[in-house]
């Protein structure tokens, strides 16, 4: 694949990362020089060439489910205009040891965090099945499936999911209630877990996640946005920031790029 030469600019600093530190505020900084990984994750020849959105995230990251709402701020500020690429970052995938009462105790402490900053509704009983296991990997890997509709209906399963896991309290490790959200959204469940449970789909899931690690994601959610005429990419948001400042800042970089 042919790769376009792109400088990864700083566009916004702003949020917390998975130990819900802040960062300040900053404009205009040249965060470092783009990996291959990033350069085939941002740029190519088929990649989109107009300005659009890449949204590294997890389904059972508590922070991409406080920031939900936000990729609904964005997709009603900009609609179809400003499109959102998916790619899956790998919290806990390949997990094989179960929780402990004592880290069931402390999530459900961390996901109050996201509460209070949020309001989203949290129901802990998705976890609370003794010998459950935190891996991530099976719920990414049916976002992945479903992206092969489209980007729309990657995010559309992606929130669906997290939801599931986190209002509702279910179990999106498992295949039973990963096929009933893909049958919900209108995929066909069958061919759907057909295709999470091939070796295809899990190479595709872990190659979201290398996309992610050589790219220098430390922490989800993480929003780029690009390119502009330069092919310049920018970090909106590493962690979670309210929906109105990501709009307003998007906005701002729109008729920047624009003038």
């Amino acid at each position: 694949m042919l790769m376009m030469v792109v400088v990864v600019v700083m566009i916004v600093r702003h949020g917390r990362k998975m130990a819900q530190t802040r960062t300040k505020v900053k404009r205009g900084e040249v965060t470092r020089a783009p990996s291959p990984a990033m350069l085939a994750a941002l740029g190519g020849s088929d990649a989109m060439a107009t300005p659009h959105l890449i949204y590294f995230s997890d389904p059972m990251c508590s922070w991409c489910y406080g920031f939900s709402p936000v990729i609904e701020d964005i997709r009603r500020a900009f609609g179809r205009a400003l499109p959102i690429r998916v790619v899956m970052g790998g919290l806990r995938p390949g997990t094989e040891t179960p929780m402990t009462e004592e880290a069931k105790l402390e999530i459900a402490d961390h996901w109050t965090h996201v509460q209070e900053a949020t309001g989203l509704p949290f129901d802990g009983s998705g976890m609370s099945a003794p010998g459950f296991i935190y891996d991530t990997d099976p719920a990414a890997r049916a976002v992945v499936v479903a992206r092969r509709d489209g980007e729309e209906m990657a995010q559309a399963y992606l929130t669906r999911a997290q939801r599931a896991f986190y209002a509702e309290g279910r179990d999106v490790t498992t295949a039973q209630v990963l096929g009933d959200l893909a049958d919900e959204l209108g995929l066909d469940r069958e061919p759907f877990l057909a295709a999470w449970s091939s070796e295809t789909a899990k190479q595709e899931t872990w190659r979201d996640y290398a996309i992610s690690q050589r790219a220098g994601v430390t922490g989800f959610p993480t929003l780029v946005a690009g390119p502009n005429a330069e092919g310049v990419y920018g970090v909106v948001t590493r962690g979670f920031a309210p929906g109105e400042q990501v709009v307003t800042i998007l906005k701002d970089w729109l008729e920047r790029i624009a003038a």
